[in-house]
């Protein structure tokens, strides 16, 4: 995208944010609908939605594959609830995931293009997701160049976004605007409508490899910028919070944001996801009514 239309597209939406009044509407919004929320049948939709992620230095193909099958043992032991929504690892992994993975629906989502830090030339971040995708995913979560981005360079932003995503092709990419690492939320908003006019179908908030990661007010812009995307251009964009999510209250707050800002229609395994492993157990645990460490 050229300087011009990237001015042209953000001149149609709102950017005149005070962080204060987020945050105001934001408790008003979680006072009035959470508590509505915190039902068995949330929580069995919520554990449908998670991304079981495995993101370690410690990381192999062994153990890369037993928490595979752990994915597999799931849909057999519990044929009643839900399976998670996607397996996300490093892409040298992908192969293990999909040699492994025996449950239909079950996405391979790999963080790609440097992750967490987009620090690389693009070249070698296109190589890594096109790696990614001939090995087995059917997803990339790639990472919004942080750097360019709070030095104004918008149409760099923009440029390495599109690029990656002509790398995936059909595949689905999601785009991590690093929230935490932004200074207020016009800023959340402008990266996330730059993600999505260059090509992001998911926009996501966290890393989980920064000191602050998903906030119910970052959420609150992404999903205000998603709405205003929708009506501007009738494309639907997923929503993905990650990181520092640590509770099923945490998990129902977010869900309570989608539900309350984009509707219905976002309510489902495809465009609401959850980036987090610990929360399986935790949701488990509360579905149940009996502590569970499955996972």
């Amino acid at each position: 995208m050229s300087k011009e239309k990237i001015n042209e597209a953000l001149e149609k939406y709102n950017l005149d944010l005070n962080d204060k009044q987020i945050s105001a509407e934001v408790k008003t919004l979680l006072e009035e609908h959470l508590e509505e929320n915190m039902t068995d049948e949330v929580k069995r939709f919520l554990m449908g939605s998670i991304e079981l992620t495995t993101l370690k230095n410690t990381d192999c193909d062994r153990s890369v594959i037993e928490f595979t099958e752990k994915v597999n043992q799931f849909d057999s032991e519990f044929p009643t609830l839900p399976h998670v929504a996607t397996i996300c690892v490093y892409p040298c992994f992908a192969e293990a995931v999909k040699d492994t993975l025996q449950v239909d629906g079950v996405e391979i989502a790999c963080v790609s293009g440097s992750f967490p830090s987009s620090q690389a030339r693009i070249e070698v971040k296109i190589a890594e997701t096109s790696l990614a995708i001939a090995d087995g995913a059917t997803e990339i979560d790639i990472v919004m160049p942080v750097g360019k981005f709070l030095d104004g360079d918008y149409d760099g932003v923009a440029e390495d976004i599109s690029e990656l995503k002509e790398a995936c092709g059909d595949v689905a990419m999601k785009v991590i605007l690093e929230t935490g690492c932004l200074r207020d939320a016009k800023d959340i908003k402008i990266a996330s409508i730059l993600s999505m006019y260059a090509g992001a179908d998911y926009i996501k908030t966290s890393t989980g490899k920064e000191k602050v990661s998903a906030t119910p007010e970052a959420a609150y812009v992404m999903c205000q910028a998603i709405k205003e995307y929708y009506e501007e251009t009738g494309i639907q964009i997923g929503f993905k919070p990650a990181g520092g999510i640590n509770s099923v209250r945490d998990a129902v707050t977010y869900y309570t944001i989608v539900k309350e800002v984009l509707g219905e229609k976002w309510l489902t395994n495809k465009w609401l996801r959850l980036g987090t492993s610990r929360l399986a157990n935790l949701l488990l645990s509360e579905i149940l009514h009996e502590e569970t460490k499955f996972f």
